[in-house]
């Protein structure tokens, strides 16, 4: 047999690396936890036998399976882990071209809406707030296509269970986007957000934060960033313009996300953090700043 031939496996294998780390990051939140799974899942695969290998007609469907359980035993644990991380943790912010999903089925725009923004913040946000299974199960449905009778694999339930698991993740991933305003509306009031931000203006960036909202800034321990969640709009304005004063080096740009329109901070030609917001009726509600290097890391690629 032709070395190529033999090789040929092997490269159909290495090439499903971008789809499974578009897989391992909507589950797990981080890009470097998501290249830790794909890296353990491929692991898995070389430890097989050459019969076992020859024997899986569809390495494709394989690896996802692997991968998918590869996750979810990373989910069980990642509570703890968190409780450990120096100050606030946050999902990792990454470009929307970084991480495209295949096997969009939905029909509802609304619920078509939802998954094409399935590696915002925002979403990723609600995503922390499931069961490790419920994570994994509508991920794999209703992101990626996957038939129940498939994830029942992954997760160890029956496909009815894992049925209920998705649609119990999709009954709050629903809630959550139908509190949101249009993308228009959200760019409208970023700009907004912005204006009073830039020019110090108090007052005006009090107006536009909700009375209730919630500031969070990821640092990981590695930059300064706020500890503790900052509430209320007086406060949530007086950090953000405290914050802008003790950094006049950077330049603050809006920057295209999955969440819509946000805000990179830039410090002599690299992006040191990155702002999104999250809106419902009207007002900003969330501010999240990413400010952790380690997460930062596809903005910076060459």
């Amino acid at each position: 047999m032709k070395q190529v031939e033999r090789d040929a496996p092997y490269a159909e294998v290495l090439g499903e690396r971008r789809h499974l780390l578009s897989l391992a990051f909507r589950m797990l939140g981080t890009v470097a936890e998501a290249e830790d799974a794909v890296q353990e899942t491929y692991i898995r695969w070389y430890r097989l036998s050459e019969e076992e290998r020859d024997a899986i007609e569809v390495p494709r469907a394989w690896l996802t399976r692997v991968a998918g359980r590869v996750c979810l035993s990373v989910l069980a644990s990642a509570r703890r882990r968190h409780e450990f991380y120096v100050g606030q943790w946050l999902p990792e912010p990454v470009p929307a071209y970084a991480f495209p999903a295949g096997g969009l089925t939905a029909d509802d725009p609304l619920e078509h809406a939802t998954l094409d923004e399935s590696v915002s913040t925002a979403l990723l946000v609600v995503l922390e707030s499931m069961t490790p299974a419920e994570r994994v199960a509508f991920v794999l449905h209703d992101v990626f296509a996957m038939p129940f009778g498939e994830i029942s694999e992954v997760v160890g339930r029956t496909p009815a269970a894992c049925r209920q698991l998705a649609t119990s993740a999709r009954r709050r991933v629903r809630q959550s986007r139908a509190r949101r305003a249009s993308r228009a509306e959200h760019d409208e009031i970023v700009r907004a957000f912005a204006a009073a931000a830039r020019t110090g203006d108090l007052s005006g960036l009090i107006a536009v934060l909700d009375p209730r909202v919630v500031l969070r800034s990821d640092g990981g321990g590695v930059v300064t960033a706020a500890r503790n969640p900052v509430l209320g709009a007086e406060k949530v304005a007086r950090f953000l313009l405290g914050a802008l004063r003790k950094n006049p080096e950077a330049t603050v740009l809006e920057q295209e996300t999955p969440d819509g329109l946000g805000f990179a901070l830039w410090v002599e030609g690299r992006i040191i953090g990155v702002v999104t917001l999250e809106e419902a009726s009207g007002l900003v509600t969330h501010v999240r700043m990413m400010m952790n290097p380690h997460k930062l890391t596809l903005w910076n690629a060459p």
